[in-house]
């Protein structure tokens, strides 16, 4: 029994296309790229950048404002040069006969003091008082901010919402409202018992050493701070609703 392996069509063409793709390239790279001359050997720090020559620095207007240069040895100054004017007394002349000069309008349009100055302030505003600047330069000045009106609404519409809600708790009895001579009680008794828990308190101890005198006095403290919220809040709303139950 014999038994055949297989042998690709393709396989001469495929023994000579490796031929020709590996053989030129068995040295040192492709054929194409030149072999390196052993005289052009790589040398240390010849791949790092380098500078410029150093060149001296110049402006380019350097010979309009540049100093004059410094005279010679041999130069000799202008002599016997004098003037018979009066320094002295024409300054205070020019200075007496100036004319003030008048500053440039302008407005702070921001609230850290961002300055913006105003152009032909002279012939745009007849007056340059501040209030009439602002009335000029924005539509809303002097009106009322919106987020107030705003705030306004909101709280316009709480009230009417709480005053809706008592009345309809008021219909059904489950809220009264107290009388002032009720109230005027109520807080006239706060008082008096936040009175009486004050001389209590006066009449402590200066020395808390024991535990029960600490109890005490944290107990006294605590009512009377109560008894002052009460009466602070009391004071402050005039109608007062409570609950039937």
């Amino acid at each position: 029994m014999f038994i055949f392996r297989y042998m690709s069509k393709f396989r001469e063409q495929e023994k000579l296309e490796k031929e020709v793709n590996k053989a030129p390239s068995k040295t040192m790279g492709p054929a194409e790229v030149d072999v390196p001359s052993p005289q052009k050997y790589l040398l240390k720090h010849s791949k790092e950048p380098k500078l410029p020559e150093k060149k001296q620095f110049k402006y380019e207007d350097d010979e309009l404002h540049s100093t004059p240069p410094i005279p010679g040895r041999t130069d000799q100054p202008l002599m016997g040069l004098h003037t018979n004017k009066n320094f002295i007394k024409t300054n205070a002349v020019e200075n007496i006969m100036a004319v003030p000069k008048k500053p440039q309008l302008g407005y702070a349009r921001t609230k850290k003091g961002d300055k913006q100055l105003l152009e032909n302030s002279a012939s745009c505003f007849r007056c340059s008082c501040i209030p009439c600047i602002q009335s000029i330069l924005f539509t809303d000045y002097g009106q009322t901010p919106e987020y107030l009106i705003q705030r306004r609404e909101e709280v316009k519409k709480a009230q009417e919402e709480y005053d809706h809600y008592v009345k309809e708790r008021m219909r059904e009895g489950a809220m009264k409202q107290l009388s002032g001579e009720e109230r005027h009680n109520i807080l006239q008794a706060l008082k008096k018992n936040w009175d009486h828990l004050h001389h209590q308190y006066q009449g402590l101890s200066v020395v808390t050493d024991t535990a029960p005198k600490k109890y005490r006095k944290e107990r006294l403290e605590q009512e009377m701070k109560q008894l002052e919220t009460d009466v602070e809040l009391t004071e402050r709303h005039k109608t007062i609703y409570i609950a039937n139950n």
